[in-house]
């Protein structure tokens, strides 16, 4: 049985609707008992968080594809590679170059441009409206994104929107290859994150800090940013909405997408409980 289990937010926690399976609840939490659980998420903190509670959960979580893991119990950041503001004002301005529309996470909060507004970011807003103010995820439409990376604390990454073939030019720069990792997260938006980032990276980081081996984990998740904690894994399993890059990498093909309960037969067969 596993020691560890890593689980990926979107796509694989959670449905096609922003909520939770309820078997998938209890099998989580149940898991719990006996099983270090840990949020391996593309999410920033505060758009974790609803989940994070829902689940009863008491350990740090691993944000932002890798780039941070917070403790939400004591409210800081434990360890992170941010990137820095140098970089981050002139990243900003070659996504603009290129006619990107962009989203920024900072230390608390996900900001995006009041004039070129991304519609998931409208959307997450929208769902954010929905909780009370001490679970309410933090999402701000701004009109100066040099003013916010200024003032931030941290600049955990970046998401860019635009023409695929403009993110490639992006992507292939040398300062943005020198300095960034990109995660591809639909085929016109790519997160680009401090170099070095990834989940499998900081969940190896955690893992040897907390004493465990990477083949005490089963890791699930969905997206190409979960390959690497995939891989990592003693048990690496795909969902089976997966990317068929995702379902190559894993060891596991859960037999029920997202929005079924599979997911929890998967947990209670595999995480004594």
């Amino acid at each position: 049985m596993y020691k560890v289990l890593a689980l990926d937010m979107d796509g694989t926690v959670l449905n096609s609707e922003n909520g939770i399976h309820p078997d998938v609840v209890q099998a989580i939490r149940k898991a719990k008992e006996n099983c270090h659980v840990l949020m391996v998420t593309g999410r920033h903190h505060t758009a974790a968080k609803p989940y994070y509670q829902q689940l009863e959960l008491d350990t740090p979580a691993l944000c932002c594809n890798g780039t941070y893991i917070y403790d939400y119990h004591n409210h800081e950041v434990l360890i992170e590679n941010a990137i820095s503001k140098q970089n981050a004002q002139y990243f900003l301005k070659l996504a603009q170059g290129y006619g990107m529309k962009v989203v920024l996470y900072t230390t608390h909060s996900m900001v995006y441009s009041s004039s070129q507004p991304i519609d998931y970011m409208k959307a997450l807003e929208s769902w954010a409206a929905g909780f009370d103010t001490m679970l309410r995820p933090s999402i701000k439409r701004v009109d100066s994104f040099v003013e916010e990376i200024n003032e931030a604390e941290y600049i955990w990454k970046f998401v860019i929107e635009g023409d695929p073939e403009n993110i490639a030019k992006l992507e292939s720069l040398d300062f943005v290859r020198e300095n960034f990792s990109g995660e591809r997260s639909w085929s016109n938006r790519v997160d680009f994150a401090a170099i070095g980032n990834s989940k499998g990276h900081r969940l190896a980081q955690y893992l040897e800090q907390q004493g465990y081996l990477p083949e005490d984990v089963m890791a699930v998740g969905d997206n190409h940013n979960d390959i690497s904690m995939i891989k990592l894994a003693g048990l690496g399993v795909a969902m089976s909405n997966a990317d068929e890059k995702v379902k190559a990498a894993a060891d596991l093909v859960c037999q029920s997408d997202n929005n079924q309960g599979g997911l929890a037969h998967l947990i209670r067969e595999k995480i004594k409980g």
